[in-house]
């Protein structure tokens, strides 16, 4: 080991002032010291060489979803009307019904998805990428400026072509008055600005002839945007392709919402068939006993989801080898017909195959077919064309939808064990993936990617479409969620008020004239009652409660206790779920009813009885197993897929610490979560504390 040379406080100094000087500029920059040629040691294992890692680096980066950054500006007026603006108690019940979509300003103004452009097989790759790239580029200019015009009808300037995100105003000047200090500005959309992730679709839809759009059950129509409806109907091959809207996590919305849903969507979309799914089970429903410990939950899709969902694929199969009314009609046609499905398909095997069996990634989108030779020796773009008509060798099924709703989660469900790699990270599935469910069908899941649509970007966030890590407006989207969910009642937390003692009163009052000093009931439940909540009041709260608090000022750590909030809406670990359109207000104060404290007390999309969602025990269980990597399921899985990493915030906030071992650790907390909680006996440096103590 080479021996370390002294360096003094001087020389460091002089380095400090040399580093500032080239940050300015006044001088130069020392040239690049010499590599380092000493050998270094064998590594083991199969290792890729630099030129082909270099590639899988830059093709993981490519497919890197791309967002809106929100403008500094609007983060602090946010965060101020967050902790200003009070919050509506009781909840008015009209909140628990989803609105319909925010229409556009016109009809001309209609978002869409990006269509792939037309291409030969005579062409070029750049050709093709060329073509590509150039529409893309148009699609997002027209996308912005609809969204634009949305948001800010006002605004009667183009949006640039550099323009990454619109421009943000507040809700009077979405209606074109003045703006209304006192009210909380919404944030604009955000939809997939990644041409490679929209590649992605683009293969999935083109290889598949049964499309699974997986739906939320939580907020259903959400997830399928008018812009994903058109681009289903009116894709080149639509008249060979049919869609199956299939509803995930109905464990957590329950079984009457559920079916409210499903009744909505058959009135909405009557060409389409709709399923519900479940995608996991308690793998120890008996253990412990305990509300608060982390249940394990291990892949399984029940047999009445099974075959329900084996059920609509046979029926939608079966009008696939149906040939179309016009072909029908025309004799002459309707003898060289022939579907462009794989016609025999045994669906019993389908039905029975599950665990370890099947799942096999061989083949896939890209596996060579067979080609028939002729006398001729044709090209491949002859042979394609002859062999149009050739019957498939697989069923193919594609799984599609927005980021979080269970596309990987399902796969493994179906399969009955862990095949590919499901994450509570929106985004987790970067590449379209291939397996083979029997060997006459193959599934595709396809990445998840935020359709455009005219939602407000908290909306996406409480759905937990974007990525809690890339939130950068944690307030508003509070406030948001808080206007939905009583989240002081869910979490049990005491006002920030009450911590402190009240100020003694020294004014001076006549015989009989001085009010009656506040009795026990008034400082508890009562005066709990009368408080005016905020969504900084419970950001403060929770992070006292936990124990949170910032490095060096000792602050409530309100961005880790925001971000641990949002994850448990997202995640499902606080359930919540909106009613359809249309709803009867008495079948929502018939499910309210005693709820929490009585009839009168609206929880909003809350769902507080059931298991695992009324109590406070169950809420409060492990907010801050964060980086648990599963998908959006309420509670810890077994298997240890965490992240290695998170991304950064957006627009360069402050980043909210995702681990246990950070700086703001939770202390010993306080009986009923009051008072300020110590942080350093419970980081890295509570043994120095103890010591200091025991010095004094």
């Amino acid at each position: 080991m080479q021996r370390r040379k002294p360096f003094s406080a001087k020389q460091r100094k002089e380095q400090l002032q040399l580093k500032r000087a080239i940050k300015r500029g006044d001088v130069s920059p020392p040239p690049p010291s010499k590599p380092d040629r000493r050998k270094k040691g064998r590594t083991r294992g199969n290792t890729l060489p630099s030129t082909t890692r270099a590639t899988v680096a830059d093709s993981t980066r490519r497919l890197e979803s791309s967002f809106v950054k929100l403008p500094p500006a609007f983060l602090d007026r946010t965060k101020v009307l967050a902790s200003t603006l009070p919050l509506p108690r009781p909840i008015p019940s009209r909140l628990a019904i989803l609105s319909d979509v925010d229409q556009p300003p016109a009809a001309s103004d209609a978002v869409a998805c990006p269509k792939r452009p037309k291409w030969r097989y005579d062409m070029s790759k750049k050709e093709v990428e060329a073509n590509e790239e150039g529409l893309f580029k148009k699609w997002l200019y027209q996308t912005d400026t609809a969204v634009n015009a949305w948001f800010n009808p006002s605004s009667t300037q183009d949006v640039p072509k550099t323009s990454s995100a619109p421009v943000t105003q507040t809700e009077g000047d979405r209606n074109g008055s003045d703006a209304i200090s006192d009210q909380m500005p919404p944030a604009p959309t955000s939809f997939e600005r990644n041409l490679e992730v929209w590649r992605q679709l683009w293969r999935v839809t083109e290889i598949s002839q049964i499309i699974l759009v997986l739906l939320d059950s939580r907020c259903p129509t959400l997830h399928f945007p008018p812009a994903l409806a058109s681009y289903l109907s009116n894709i080149p091959h639509s008249s060979r392709l049919r869609t199956i809207l299939v509803l995930t996590k109905v464990d957590i919305s329950g079984p009457d919402r559920a079916a409210a849903w499903t009744t909505y969507l058959n009135a909405l979309y009557p060409a389409m068939r709709v399923v519900q799914v479940e995608s996991y089970t308690e793998k120890y429903p008996d253990a412990g006993g305990s509300s608060s410990a982390r249940r394990l939950l291990e892949p399984h899709l029940p047999s009445a989801f099974r075959q329900t969902l084996v059920n609509a694929l046979r029926a939608t199969h079966a009008e696939l080898l149906e040939p179309p009314l016009a072909v029908k009609n025309n004799p002459e046609r309707l003898a060289t017909w022939r579907p462009k499905t794989k016609s025999a398909v045994d669906w019993d095997a389908v039905l029975k195959a599950h665990g370890g069996q099947v799942g096999t990634a061989v083949g896939g989108a890209a596996a060579p077919k067979p080609v028939k030779m002729g006398p001729g020796d044709h090209s491949d773009a002859d042979d394609q064309t002859e062999d149009d008509d050739s019957e498939p060798e697989f069923l193919t099924i594609g799984l599609i939808g927005q980021p979080n709703v269970g596309k990987s989660s399902l796969l493994n469900a179906l399969f009955g064990t862990q095949k590919v790699r499901a994450s509570r990270t929106p985004g987790k599935t970067k590449h379209f993936q291939t397996l083979f469910w029997t060997p006459e069908v193959r599934l595709v899941d396809c990445p998840g990617l935020v359709i455009p649509n005219y939602v407000p970007m908290e909306m996406q966030v409480l759905s937990g479409i974007l990525p809690i890590s890339r939130v950068s407006a944690i307030p508003l989207c509070i406030y948001h969620a808080a206007r939905l969910v009583p989240l002081e009642k869910v979490l049990g937390l005491a006002h920030p008020s009450l911590c402190s003692p009240a100020p003694e009163d020294k004014r001076t009052w006549r015989d009989g004239m001085r009010p009656a000093a506040s009795g026990p009931g008034e400082t508890g439940q009562e005066r709990q009652k009368e408080m005016v909540w905020t969504a900084m009041d419970i950001l403060t709260a929770y992070a006292t409660k936990k124990g949170w608090v910032t490095a060096k000022a000792g602050r409530p750590d309100v961005n880790r206790a925001g971000n641990a909030i949002l994850r448990a809406l997202a995640e499902g670990r606080i359930r919540w779920a909106f009613w359809p359109p249309g709803t009867d207000p008495q079948t929502i104060a018939g499910h309210c009813q005693g709820a929490v404290d009585g009839p009168g007390d609206g929880v909003g999309i809350w769902i507080a009885h059931g298991p695992h969602g009324g109590s406070q025990d169950a809420c409060d269980e492990d907010y801050d197993s964060e980086r648990a990597d599963e998908d959006g399921y309420p509670g810890a899985r077994s298997e240890d897929e965490a992240e290695d990493g998170e991304a950064s915030p957006a627009d360069g906030s402050e980043e909210v610490s995702e681990d246990d071992g950070e700086d703001a650790v939770p202390g010993p907390a306080a009986p009923g979560g009051l008072g300020r909680q110590i942080a350093g006996t419970g980081s890295r440096f509570g043994a120095l504390v103890l010591e200091d103590e025991d010095d004094n």
